[in-house]
């Protein structure tokens, strides 16, 4: 009887220690990764709007929320993080308000439209110079006209979010 008393409670014993290693474990983990995040994106400045080439050949950001319906018309969004200037990991969520006729990047990568077609995502890593992302579209023939929504993430929190509009020419 002392013998299997004995061995109850090395088993409780065993049994007490290996989910205590188990969850410390798991804390170990939690605390870890929360140290990998620990630094906080803050941000200095979010705008959004079209480009247009200077005099001088740059590119400068013009802030609107309507963008005309013009072919090769670029748009998008610039964000400056404070005091950030390595590699920044973000995701980019474009919603239509319509199907366009089709769907295009320059790079393709990390690049995924939803099933319904009326949304892409976006994931790219880039180097933040001066603590700035950015992203920018080209009008095409087939997009639509319309509100349109950006959502700009980085590490899964939401750093910017633009609603804007394409319109279309006004007639003469």
């Amino acid at each position: 009887m002392q013998m299997r008393n004995l061995a109850y409670g090395v088993v409780l014993s065993s049994c007490w220690l290996a989910s205590w290693i188990v969850s410390s474990n798991g804390v170990n983990d939690i605390v870890s990764s929360n140290l990998v995040n620990a630094e906080t994106i803050t941000v200095k400045k979010a705008e959004f709007g079209i480009l247009r080439d200077n005099s001088n050949g740059n590119m400068s950001l013009i802030p609107t929320k309507k963008v005309p319906f013009q072919e090769g018309k670029r748009y998008g969004w610039r964000i400056q993080l404070n005091e950030h200037k390595r590699d920044v990991t973000w995701k980019e969520v474009l919603r239509l308000p319509k199907l366009p006729e089709t769907w295009s990047t320059s790079s393709g990568e990390n690049f995924v439209i939803s099933a319904d077609g009326m949304e892409a995502v976006t994931k790219r890593t880039q180097l933040a110079k001066k603590g700035v992302i950015e992203n920018f579209w080209t009008v095409a023939s087939g997009d639509p006209t319309g509100k349109h929504t950006i959502a700009v993430y980085v590490n899964n929190r939401r750093v910017g979010f633009f609603e804007f509009e394409i319109v279309s020419p006004k007639k003469k």
